[in-house]
């Protein structure tokens, strides 16, 4: 039993030392934000219109909507649908789109920020599943970027 005390005691000691040295890094530092003017929508060529006009239309009503109190660094997306894939998982209900997005300075057209991330959903109806993808793509899109909520 005393054995089981020690080594109890010691956990505790080497968490609470852990949780200790994780507060000494400090916070992190908070995201860079940037004033988005537009965004333009590409891919493939064998990519849905749909898919590319619903990520389009959304995003850039986004950016329509949003407004800045301060003064950021102007910015233009170029969004890039790089695959898609439909009808995944046991039901065939799960799509993944594969998405990169450059953020160019209005300014010099340098390159400024860099995001690539997948997006899955799911759609039980195959023929809502474009409109389903882009919605979710242009909703990450709002939160990497901090661009206001729905506007659809």
């Amino acid at each position: 039993m005393n054995w089981l005390r020690s080594s109890f005691c010691r956990a505790v000691l080497v968490c609470i030392a852990l949780t200790d040295c994780a507060s000494l890094l400090g916070p992190k530092p908070a995201p860079q934000l940037y004033d988005v003017r537009s965004a333009v929508v590409l891919s493939g060529p064998n990519m849905p219109a749909e898919l590319l006009s619903g990520i389009n239309d959304r995003v850039n009503a986004a950016i329509n909507a949003t407004v800045r109190d301060t003064a950021l660094p102007r910015v233009v997306l170029t969004i890039r649908v790089i695959s898609i894939q439909k009808g995944l998982g046991f039901q065939k209900d799960r799509n993944v789109a594969k998405i990169s997005v450059d953020a160019a300075s209005v300014e010099d057209g340098s390159v400024i920020a860099v995001s690539a991330f997948d997006v899955t959903s799911m759609a039980a109806d195959p023929k809502l599943a474009d409109e389903i993808i882009a919605e979710d793509v242009a909703a990450r899109i709002r939160s990497v970027f901090s661009l206001s909520g729905r506007s659809r």
